[in-house]
């Protein structure tokens, strides 16, 4: 880890001071076609990497961090929705940059962008593919050349997910707890009497200032996962660490999803990192052999949720710009490509699936207002 500040609270991680990071279980998206946002169907369960010093790999602890279980080609995405301060946070897919598909550089970079801008970025759910789309973060073994960071350098020896924030400037990050200060001032009360402004404001909700309160779509509560199991209890009864099959990210389906270009010039971002965490990617086999713990169910089937009539969403902001695609990420191959195709035949959501999120058009019919 970086020198600042990295923290896990229950399934989240907490970076510096304001970052807060979860991984969503979801739905994988067919590796044709275009389509809305898959719902959250949980959230991974995280564990420090130093709270199981014999049974993960020497290499792990040397990395330090953070390790979640995932199954092969289970689809994840990040959500930021408790992130409150503004904060610039690379994210790396096998030191692979998911927004610039340049190496990872530990330093932000904006020709091309190498990060995204938090809070406005309420989630990621792939790498970034342009014109509006992102292609699906789906988990994978390394050596099959069929992650990401395969594909863009040749080689696979890093996997797993790299994260690291950076916070304003101080005189930038003064500038904006200004333009809070004055954003959450009450107005006066009316002359005469105190009226009803002179409350205290509320507290301030996720993503204000950005289109108001951004909601994570469906999210479902954590997954569950076993208690630990005492430490003789694992397989084998072995006295060093397991084998633990290494993992990154490939990709899937694309999606309607926008990576948003930063409105700020680059000097007011912090030059150093507030905090930085490496997060390794655990097959469930070797996540019980490690923790003692089972990891959640295998993921829910795409062909049922989308038959039982639950539903997809469409996230929009009309005050943001999109990212152009770069030339290293829009030629990333899907990992059916690599691995063979398993999909079943994929049924489109019905239109009312399909909810709106941000601030894009409401449904439903417009009401006439009148003289009274």
């Amino acid at each position: 880890m970086g020198t600042g500040s990295v923290r896990v609270d229950g399934n989240a991680l907490l970076l510096g001071e304001g970052v807060q990071i979860r991984f969503i279980r979801t739905l994988r998206l067919p590796e044709s076609g275009t389509h809305a946002l898959p719902p959250g169907l949980g959230e991974f369960p995280l564990r420090r990497v130093e709270d199981h010093p014999d049974t993960v790999p020497p290499e792990w602890l040397a990395k330090g961090g953070v390790m979640l279980p995932v199954y092969l080609r289970e689809a994840m995405w990040l959500s930021f929705g408790g992130t409150r301060t503004p904060a610039a946070l690379q994210v790396g897919v096998g030191k692979v940059c998911a927004v610039s598909g340049e190496r990872w550089s530990g330093r932000l970079a904006r020709t091309p962008q190498n990060y995204v801008v938090l809070p406005r970025q309420p989630w990621l759910d792939g790498i970034n593919s342009g014109d509006g789309t992102v292609r699906q973060f789906v988990a994978v073994p390394l050596g099959l050349g069929a992650t990401v960071e395969g594909q863009v350098t040749g080689e696979e020896t890093t996997g797993g997910v790299q994260l690291q924030a950076f916070e304003l400037g101080r005189e930038a990050l003064a500038q904006w707890h200004r333009a809070e200060r004055a954003r959450l001032t009450p107005p006066p009360p009316p002359s005469g009497g105190e009226g009803l402004y002179g409350a205290p404001p509320a507290q301030a909700p996720v993503g204000a200032g950005f289109g108001g309160p951004v909601p994570a779509p469906m999210m479902a509560p954590p997954a569950p996962a076993g208690a630990p199991a005492p430490r003789s209890a694992a397989p084998g009864g072995r006295s060093g660490p397991p084998a633990a099959p290494a993992m990154g990210l490939g990709v899937g389906g694309s999606m309607h999803q926008e990576v948003y270009r930063d409105e700020r010039p680059l000097s007011d971002w912090s030059g150093e990192p507030a905090a930085r965490v490496f997060v390794h990617l655990v097959p469930p086999p070797a996540w019980r052999a490690i923790t003692g713990e089972e990891a959640p169910p295998s993921p829910v089937d795409r062909a049922a949720y989308t038959k039982a009539g639950l539903p997809w969403f469409d996230y929009y902001d009309e005050s943001a710009t999109d990212l152009a695609p770069t030339d290293a990420l829009s030629g990333v191959k899907p990992v059916g490509e690599w691995l063979g195709d398993d999909h079943a035949p994929w049924a489109e959501p019905a239109p009312g699936q399909v909810k709106p999120l941000g601030n894009a058009p409401r449904p439903g019919k417009p009401v006439q207002d009148g003289d009274w």
